[in-house]
């Protein structure tokens, strides 16, 4: 697996999770400006590694800001540092003196068929690498992205998800690359939701990886109490890895979905054609789009790979 992110909490949730899981072996982390900036979404990815103890994972530096747009950052759902403001020490690792798109297009292409690559942030990293080497979809295995709300409203705006309203144009680039897609949106992970109790069995554990996501999760859970008004945080990052993983969790709709990037109030919005229409009216589907999750199976598997 290669991991693309802008850690952000469940972004920090995620990685730990795939680090955690038996049936992962990750291959790298590439980071991009989304929650909030480069440079502090690359340090806390380095963060994240060396509280787990695996600073052998590679970190790769990528885009700072979207391809046509100005980054608009989320502190307030995240925390000034991204990780709900626990304000972890400077990283000793340090990394990789490669861009992160290169990093994803050598480790692809140097495994054909080999590689499931899941990008849980703006799809701006993503989007150049299909523009540097189109026949990407010739040789990535799978590409599941966390982004999206086709059958659901959004959250940054009425109709938009955060990732893919941050860089509209990227994500337009990556859902018509022809690469096979797997899209895990709100549609699914705003019904699987970390609540107190599965946070204080975790913490049971007193590890630091727990003793980490315990800190973070606390701040994650407040947010979506005060704002979303919903006793538990969104898992959306790490439904993500989940499905990469283990595609039963969920039920899926093969549609065609396009990105909205011209709308005065729907820009960033998936539109995917829903309609059971004739033969020849739809256009070809272009992905499957998550619409049902067995949500208590996947928090099982979340809360004891990282009780390990």
């Amino acid at each position: 697996m290669l991991l693309d992110c802008d850690p952000g909490i469940d972004d920090a949730m995620a990685i730990l999770f795939a680090l955690k899981s038996d049936n992962v072996k990750l291959e790298g982390i590439t980071t991009v400006g989304g929650n909030i900036s480069l440079d502090q979404t690359t340090q806390n990815a380095l963060r994240i590694l060396e509280v787990a103890g695996h600073s052998e994972v590679p970190v790769a530096r990528g885009v700072a800001k979207p391809l046509f747009r100005d980054l608009r950052s989320t502190g307030e759902v995240h925390g000034k540092d991204g990780l709900g403001n626990v304000n972890l020490p400077f990283p000793r690792i340090k990394e990789e003196p490669i861009h992160a798109v290169d990093l994803i297009l050598n480790t692809i292409l140097d495994n054909p068929g080999e590689i499931t690559l899941v990008p849980v942030g703006p799809l701006t990293n993503i989007a150049v690498a299909v523009v540097k080497e189109p026949t990407l979809k010739d040789y990535v295995k799978d590409v599941v992205i966390m982004g999206g709300a086709v059958t659901v409203a959004g959250n940054i705006t009425s109709e938009a998800e955060f990732n893919i309203y941050t860089d509209p144009e990227a994500a337009k680039i990556v859902f018509h690359s022809g690469m096979p897609i797997t899209l895990v949106g709100l549609d699914v992970t705003m019904k699987t939701l970390l609540k107190p109790k599965h946070l204080a069995e975790i913490q049971e554990a007193n590890t630091p990886v727990t003793r980490l996501v315990g800190k973070i999760a606390k701040h994650y859970i407040k947010f979506y109490r005060e704002v979303v008004g919903v006793d538990g945080c969104g898992l959306h990052d790490p439904l993500a890895v989940a499905v990469a993983t283990d595609k039963s969790l969920v039920k899926t709709r093969r549609l065609y979905v396009t990105v909205e990037t011209k709308g005065e109030i729907t820009a960033g919005e998936t539109v995917g054609d829903l309609r059971a229409s004739k033969e020849g009216v739809r256009k070809p589907p272009n992905m499957d789009v998550c619409v049902e999750v067995e949500s208590e199976r996947f928090l099982r598997m979340f809360i004891d790979a990282l009780k390990k």
